[in-house]
C-alpha cells in the first residue's frame, strides 16, 4: 500500500521587493510540494502585479489578513526592516512558520521581541534570510581557521566601502531613513553576520560615524529630507583572546575597495574578496606572495535559503543559516556601534 502524499506547504508572501521576487518566490516555486497561495505588497496595484507575474492565486488587502488566514502555513516576510518585528510576532502567534528577510529588525529591542516570540512557539520554524556573502567559501574558511593556517589570529579587517550614496542629488534611499532601516548602517550587519560564522563576537568596541551629505531629495514629493543613517562608519574591536578588529564602512567612497574580510595571524593571512564572484587569497610565512585558493566543487556551498526553510518545517534538517539567535547577535553588535558613536565611549559586549 502506497503512503498518502504529504499535504502541500502553503506559503504567503508579505512584501515582494526585488530580493523576494528574484530569489525567494522562484526558490519556493522550484520545490516540490510547496504552494505560494497569497501575497500582499505595499499597494493594491503592486500586489496585483506580483500576483500576475508569478501566478499567485490570492491577493490580500493587508498583512494582518494574510497572517491570520488559516489556509496559510508559513509566511515569507520581504518587507523593509520597520515591519519585521511586528509581522514576525503576529505570524508566530497565529501558528505560522516564519522566514524573515534580513536585516532582522531595526534595533536590538525589536530583535529580542522576535526571539521571544520564536521561543514561545518552539514548534514553529523561525528563520532569517542569511547574508549571502561567504556562503560559497564558508566551509573552506572554517577549515583553514580550524587547522590554524594563520596561526594565532592577531588582526581582523572588515571593509564595506563603495560609492552607492556618493551622488547626493539622488533621491533619499530607504536605507538612509532610520524610521525604516533603524540602526542598520550600510553593509555593517551583513558583513558582521558573515564574520560571526568564523570568529567570536567582540568583547568591546569603539565606533565613530559621520553623515557628509545631511539632506537628500524627497522621493515622495518636493524638497529635501534629512539623512538619518550615517554614510561613514569606523569601528575598533577587541576579540576574545586579544585579537583586534578594524571595520570600515562607507557609501561615499568613490572607487572604494568594495567588500572584503581579512584575517592576519602569527603565521599566515587570509583575504576574502566579495564581488561578482568570491575570491580567497592565502599566504603563509616564507611565501613570496599570496595565492588564490582553489576550492573544490564538493566543498563549495551556495544559496539554498528556501530549501533549508522548507526542510526545517518538514523536520528534515535544522536551521543553520540563519536562526534568530544568530540574528540577535549581529543586531547586538549593530546596537553597540550606534551607542558608542552616540556617546563617544567604548561599549562592552554582550549588552545588558
Amino acid at each position: 500500500m502506497n503512503p498518502r502524499p504529504a499535504a502541500p506547504l502553503r506559503i504567503g508572501i508579505v512584501g515582494a521587493g526585488a530580493n523576494t521576487r528574484q530569489r525567494h518566490i522562484l526558490g519556493f516555486q522550484a520545490i516540490s510540494g510547496v504552494e505560494l497561495v497569497g501575497v500582499v505588497n505595499r499597494s493594491p496595484e503592486s500586489t496585483a502585479r506580483v500576483a500576475a507575474d508569478f501566478q499567485i492565486p490570492r491577493q490580500f488587502p493587508n498583512w494582518q489578513a494574510l497572517v491570520s488566514d488559516p489556509a496559510i502555513d508559513a509566511v515569507m516576510i520581504g518587507t523593509w526592516p520597520n515591519l519585521h518585528a511586528e509581522v514576525t510576532c503576529a505570524a508566530l502567534a497565529a501558528g505560522k512558520h516564519v522566514l524573515c528577510e534580513a536585516r532582522m529588525a531595526r534595533n536590538l529591542a525589536e530583535a529580542r521581541l522576535m526571539q521571544a516570540a520564536a521561543s514561545a512557539n518552539p514548534d514553529r520554524v523561525a528563520m532569517l534570510v542569511p547574508s549571502p556573502l561567504g556562503l560559497l567559501v564558508d566551509l573552506e574558511i572554517q577549515q583553514l581557521l580550524h587547522d590554524h593556517f594563520i596561526g594565532e589570529l592577531r588582526e581582523l579587517v572588515v571593509i564595506g566601502a563603495d560609492d552607492q550614496f556618493h551622488d547626493y542629488s539622488k533621491l533619499l534611499h530607504w536605507r538612509q531613513d532610520a524610521q525604516i532601516s533603524g540602526l542598520n548602517v550600510l553593509t555593517l550587519g551583513i558583513l558582521h553576520e558573515t564574520v560571526l560564522r568564523w570568529v567570536p563576537q567582540p568583547t568591546r568596541l569603539y565606533a565613530q560615524t559621520q553623515t557628509f551629505e545631511p539632506v537628500r531629495p524627497n522621493p515622495s514629493g518636493p524638497g529635501n529630507l534629512p539623512v538619518t543613517v550615517p554614510d561613514s562608519v569606523q569601528i575598533l574591536t577587541q576579540l576574545p583572546g586579544g585579537a583586534r578588529g578594524i571595520y570600515h564602512f562607507s557609501g561615499i567612497d568613490l572607487h572604494g575597495p568594495g567588500k572584503q574580510i581579512h584575517f592576519y595571524g602569527s603565521s599566515g593571512t587570509i583575504k576574502i574578496l566579495f564581488g561578482a564572484s568570491e575570491k580567497v587569497l592565502i599566504g603563509r610565512t616564507g611565501d613570496p606572495q599570496m595565492r588564490e585558493l582553489v576550492i573544490p566543487p564538493e566543498k563549495q556551498r551556495g544559496w539554498r535559503v528556501e530549501a533549508e526553510f522548507v526542510a526545517a518545517i518538514r523536520g528534515q534538517e535544522p536551521v543553520r543559516r540563519t536562526d534568530f539567535a544568530s540574528g540577535v547577535r549581529y543586531m547586538e553588535f549593530t546596537e553597540a556601534v550606534a551607542r558608542s558613536a552616540a556617546t563617544g565611549i567604548a561599549i562592552s559586549l554582550p549588552l545588558e
